[in-house]
């Protein structure tokens, strides 16, 4: 997949033209995804290139001066996009400069000259451009080529991203699967902690999660992938992760950590990436009397993954492009 981070590192517009998607896509949950496999069908037909247009930060940073935790962060987002199949990704900086500019000229100028739209498919809410003015009809007053993908419901409730968000703070897994189409899951960089794990006979990679969204504190079974360079990391492996304080062992925590134990897997993993499928909540966080029992504890969570990982099958996982 082509990634393009500037506007003035476009590749050049295709001859056959572009088939073009636009929005934050947090999630790319089931009503994301209906809208880019709709686009991948139609850029099939029109030989043209799939085309995805995001931006790098929630817009409501600068809309409403503040931002959601992501259900995925860009990083994330584009590694689904590239796992569906998406041919070109560009990713917009979304400040006081793009918002107020018209959406008439963002078309001509962005779309059509820089992209080479040919045509556009549109999820039902899809909107851009000052005041938002950007929608299916003006695109098609413009004698553009629309197709728009209408809203997809789950148990007669609409997918959102918002839906999700309240359902993974909650902790209902399966709320959020059902709706993001894909177990919820995490991506972040491996970075430097205490190596207290690794003390306990138990080695972890702690997560920087980028502003991701993550389940509540607790102890779960899960999936773990490389993205990208995974090093000596198999494509797929059986993990347990911990989220939260720790409290037997640092009193003073209050923000939670995201620690995953990678089973049967000991190597060197800091500045990779890895995206993890939470696939069960075994436990709560709980404070155990010493190192000791936490360390039994840990010994019978590993089991119980097993157990249920070894049930669940490689299922947990999407499909690698």
């Amino acid at each position: 997949m082509i990634t393009s981070f500037d506007r003035r590192d476009l590749p050049s517009p295709p001859p056959e033209g572009a088939v073009v998607s636009i929005g934050v896509f947090d999630g790319v949950h089931l009503g994301h995804r209906a809208t880019l496999e709709a686009n991948l069908v139609r850029s099939r037909a029109l030989g043209a290139r799939s085309t995805v247009v995001t931006f790098g930060r929630h817009p409501k940073h600068v809309l409403l001066g503040r931002e959601p935790k992501t259900l995925t962060s860009l990083e994330h987002r584009l590694e689904l996009f590239r796992r569906l199949g998406i041919e070109h990704a560009v990713v917009l900086t979304f400040d006081e400069s793009l918002r107020s500019l018209e959406a008439e000229r963002f078309v001509r100028e962005f779309l059509l000259a820089e992209l080479g739209a040919r045509a556009f498919v549109l999820g039902f809410d899809s909107k851009f451009g000052r005041d938002r003015r950007g929608t299916a009809e003006l695109l098609q007053a413009l004698g553009l080529d629309v197709q728009v993908v209408g809203q997809v419901l789950v148990g007669g409730h609409a997918v959102s991203s918002t839906a999700i968000r309240e359902a993974v703070e909650l902790g209902d897994l399966e709320a959020a699967r059902r709706m993001l189409g894909r177990r919820v899951s995490v991506l972040g960089t491996v970075v430097p902690g205490d190596a207290l794990g690794r003390k306990l006979g138990f080695p972890t990679a702690n997560l920087d999660l980028h502003h991701e969204l993550h389940p509540p504190g607790g102890v779960y079974a899960c999936w773990v992938r490389p993205i990208g360079d995974g090093g000596p990391l198999p494509a797929t492996a059986q993990a347990v992760a911990n989220i939260g304080t720790r409290p037997t062992v640092d009193a003073t925590a209050s923000r939670p950590r995201v620690e995953v134990h990678v089973l049967d897997f000991a190597g060197d993993l800091y500045g990779r990436s890895l995206e993890v499928d939470f696939v069960a909540r075994l436990r709560g966080e709980q404070r155990f009397a010493g190192v000791d029992e936490l360390r039994a504890q840990i010994g019978r969570d590993i089991e119980a993954a097993r157990g249920i990982l070894a049930d669940a099958g490689t299922r947990a996982s999407p499909p690698r492009g």
